[in-house]
C-alpha cells in the first residue's frame, strides 16, 4: 500500500497467530475429557474420601467432568446433524413404500396374505376331509380284505379276489395318507394359553430360578419407582445416589 501524503509505501502485516495451526473444538473438547478422567482415576483409587476438602475437590471434579461431557455431547449433535439429515431424507423417501407395517409392501402383503390364507385354509380343510374319507374306505376295505382272506382257503378264485381287496386297500390307504402331506402354503404354529396360574408359576420357577427371579424383581421396581412403598415379599428402602449436576 503506497502513502501518497508521506510518500512511503508499506504493506498490511498478517495476525500474529497465522503460522498457527486450526484449532479443532473436537478435540479440544475429547482431550479435556480424557485429561479430567485420568485425574478423576487419581480419586477414584479405591480409598474413600476422609477429608472436607478432599469431598469439596471430588465433587469440582465431579462437576467438570459433567459439563465436559455435555459440552462434548453437544459438538456429538451438531457434528452428526447433517448425516441425521440426510438419513431422515432417506426415510421419507423411502417409508411409504418400506416402512415396517405401515409401508405399501408390508400393507400389500397383509392383504393379500388374508385372501390366500383364506383360501388355502380351505384348500388345506378340503384336503383333510378327502383323507379323513380315504383313511375310513381304507380301513372299510381292509376289513373286507381280511374276512375274505380268512374265508378263501381252499377256494383259489376267492384267494385271488381277497387278495386284489388287500391291493385295494393298501392302494385307497397310501392315497389318504399322501392327501395330508401335500402343500398348502400355510404354516403350525404352536401356541400355549395360561390356564392354571399357580401350576403355571412353580413351572416358570423350577425351568429358570433366576429368569423367574429377575422377572418378579423387575416387576416390583417398576411399582416402586411409582411411588408403592410396600411390596409383599419384598424390603422396600430408600438408598441415597449420586445425581446428575
Amino acid at each position: 500500500m503506497i502513502d501518497t501524503a508521506a510518500n512511503t509505501t508499506y504493506y498490511d502485516l498478517p495476525p500474529k497467530t497465522h503460522n498457527q495451526p486450526t484449532v479443532d473444538p473436537v478435540e479440544v473438547a475429547l482431550a479435556l475429557v480424557q485429561d479430567l478422567y485420568d485425574e478423576a482415576k487419581n480419586f477414584a483409587d479405591g480409598e474413600p474420601i476422609d477429608s472436607a476438602t478432599m469431598h469439596d475437590t471430588v465433587t469440582a471434579l465431579y462437576d467438570q467432568i459433567h459439563e465436559a461431557g455435555k459440552a462434548a455431547d453437544a459438538l456429538r449433535v451438531e457434528a452428526k446433524k447433517p448425516l441425521d439429515e440426510k438419513i431422515d431424507a432417506i426415510q421419507k423417501q423411502f417409508n411409504p413404500y418400506i416402512q415396517p407395517k405401515k409401508g405399501k409392501v408390508d400393507l400389500a402383503k397383509a392383504s393379500l396374505g388374508e385372501m390366500l390364507a383364506v383360501w388355502r385354509k380351505r384348500e388345506a380343510d378340503e384336503k383333510a376331509r378327502i383323507a379323513r374319507e380315504a383313511a375310513i374306505e381304507a380301513e372299510r376295505l381292509a376289513a373286507i380284505a381280511r374276512e375274505a382272506m380268512a374265508t378263501s382257503q381252499g377256494n383259489l378264485a376267492a384267494r385271488e379276489d381277497a387278495e386284489l381287496l388287500v391291493k385295494e386297500a393298501a392302494a385307497v390307504s397310501r392315497f389318504a395318507k399322501a392327501a395330508t402331506k401335500g402343500p398348502t402354503g400355510l404354516r403350525s404354529v404352536w401356541k400355549a394359553s395360561l390356564e392354571d396360574e399357580e401350576r403355571a408359576l412353580d413351572w416358570a420357577y423350577a425351568r429358570d430360578p433366576d429368569a423367574f427371579r429377575a422377572l418378579v424383581q423387575s416387576a416390583a421396581d417398576a411399582v416402586v419407582r411409582s411411588g408403592m412403598r410396600m411390596v409383599p415379599g419384598f424390603r422396600v428402602w430408600e438408598d441415597k445416589v449420586m445425581g446428575g449436576a
